[in-house]
């Protein structure tokens, strides 16, 4: 599962590494920017960020807001920053950090991030015929507008669901209706 450890200090993303190398997470991504810990998600998809209150270029509140669908937030900071949560995507862990709490939290984390994406890969499954045919419909659209493979055009009809917060099935419905614009 992916992981991305993300401070503004380089000294705590070297160390925050070392321990999750120590425990067996060994790909695991460093940042010590926002703008990287986030293109860092959109290459990987799906997993959790370890993060401090301040990275280098924004607050952890700045970097929620734009976390990916599959991604959560293990935050990181002293009981005097403590967050006012607000939604299911960030955790709080104060510091000074146990090791035993660190990655107990992250395992419930990761395995939260799974269930979540089975829960949608069987949605999608699920599909009735005439939501299959709308989803086609909207590829059809961009193929011949925008000249896409069907696998490009499927990706990007994700990609703005997943940038919007809607389903495939209403982003298909929103090309469709564009189309005569």
């Amino acid at each position: 599962m992916n992981i991305i450890v993300a401070f503004a200090k380089q000294a705590d993303v070297i160390n925050f590494k070392s321990i999750l190398s120590r425990g067996g997470y060994d790909q695991v991504k460093a940042c010590t920017s926002g703008v990287q810990a986030l293109s860092a998600m959109e290459d990987l998809g799906s997993g959790v960020i370890i993060c401090g209150y301040r990275l280098s270029d924004m607050l952890y509140s700045e970097l929620a807001q734009d976390l990916p669908g599959y991604f959560q937030m293990l935050l990181i900071a002293s009981p005097d920053k403590a967050p006012d949560l607000t939604g299911d995507s960030v955790v709080y862990l104060p510091t000074p950090v146990k090791k035993s709490d660190l990655f107990s939290t992250l395992e419930l984390m990761l395995e939260g991030v799974n269930r979540r994406k089975k829960k949608a890969k069987e949605k999608r499954l699920l599909r009735s015929d005439e939501d299959k045919k709308t989803i086609a419909a909207a590829k059809e659209i961009l193929m011949d507008r925008h000249h896409m493979t069907e696998p490009e055009a499927h990706k990007y009809l994700q990609k703005c669901a997943m940038d919007s917060g809607t389903n495939m099935l209403e982003t298909a419905e929103m090309i469709i209706s564009l189309r005569n614009i």
